[in-house]
């Protein structure tokens, strides 16, 4: 088939370069993303576009989408759809993939190490060494992870995953979630005030969107107790990123643990400041063996997409 012939693909975002070049092998590749002018480009180029590929922490938004008449696909690279409209997709008749199944082992192990660095001063201690402290002091006192409460917000298959996780540690489970899991051994709270005031480590894993835009609040911050850690490997937009920030600079919670923010990459000085916080740099699922299980499947649908078969991971 030559290039003139095949099926044209839009990239909003950089992805992995495998990932690329795989997708280049099979269809004619445009990156919106290089282009000077964007605008110009799809009013031009647009009307040949049928499928989109971008990243869950990008999405696509609408004003590019109305310049696509014939897109039929949007393949996301994350598990993520909040920077998509779906009310908008579903009108349109236009089909979202995610990376489901492959990157919740990755995301639920980065959410006990943050508990374990957090509580356990492992970045603090690092930095305690190299700079010579151990010499001439002892370091600092962390706090046991071990038979403590742990509350996880969202129980889908990430939160899941962290409860297992977290019972392996003997910790006692309880959750807060769109509904009860009455299969599950752990407990459902009705609420995330009473979540949140039973749990010494409360964890973020609900899914983003409008719908959960704020939801850690500060109420929810002002009924944990003062020992406990707030812990998100969700998005950035569930928390009230003003009203963490404050609670971590009164000390009325211990600390946080942040893989996600608010305007990423942009992290507020604030945050950065605090020393009883630790940050990552929204890395949950970025191993090697899940990124290419991720590529995998963005690739499998596009091209079941285009074969008129069966998206395996549509939402």
């Amino acid at each position: 088939m030559t290039s003139s012939t095949r099926h044209t693909v839009l990239l909003i975002a950089p992805v992995l370069d495998s990932l690329l070049e795989k997708l280049s092998n099979s269809f004619e590749v445009f990156r919106l993303y290089e282009q000077a002018e964007p605008l110009a480009w799809l009013n031009q180029h647009g009307s040949a576009v049928r499928a989109v590929v971008t990243r869950g922490d990008v999405g696509v938004s609408n004003a590019v989408l109305e310049h696509l008449p014939d897109v039929g696909l949007i393949a996301i690279f994350g598990v993520g759809t909040d920077g998509v409209d779906l009310n908008y997709t579903r009108q349109h008749n236009i089909a979202v993939t995610i990376t489901s199944g492959v990157l919740t082992n990755d995301v639920a192990d980065m959410a006990l190490g943050l508990i374990l660095s957090g509580a356990r001063n492992l970045v603090a201690g690092d930095k305690f060494v190299r700079q010579g402290q151990w010499i001439t002091q002892a370091p600092p006192l962390g706090t046991q992870v071990s038979n403590k409460r742990i509350g996880i917000v969202g129980m889908g298959n990430i939160g899941r995953a962290i409860a297992k996780r977290a019972a392996a540690f003997d910790m006692a489970v309880s959750y807060f979630s769109r509904s009860a899991k009455p299969a599950l051994p752990y407990v459902c709270r009705d609420n995330l005030i009473s979540l949140a005031q039973e749990s010494d480590f409360l964890v973020v894993a609900a899914s983003g969107g409008e719908e959960t835009r704020g939801l850690i609040d500060d109420s929810v911050l002002a009924a944990m107790p003062k020992h406990a850690w707030l812990i998100n490997i969700a998005r950035g937009s569930l928390v009230d990123e003003k009203a963490l920030i404050t609670a971590l600079q009164n000390r009325s919670i211990a600390g946080a643990a942040l893989d996600v923010f608010e305007d990423e990459p942009q992290v507020p000085a604030e945050l950065i400041a605090l020393e009883n916080v630790v940050l990552q740099p929204h890395v949950g699922s970025a191993t090697h063996e899940t990124r290419q299980k991720m590529r995998d499947v963005v690739y499998a649908n596009v091209d079941a997409f285009f074969k008129q078969q069966t998206l395996p991971n549509a939402i």
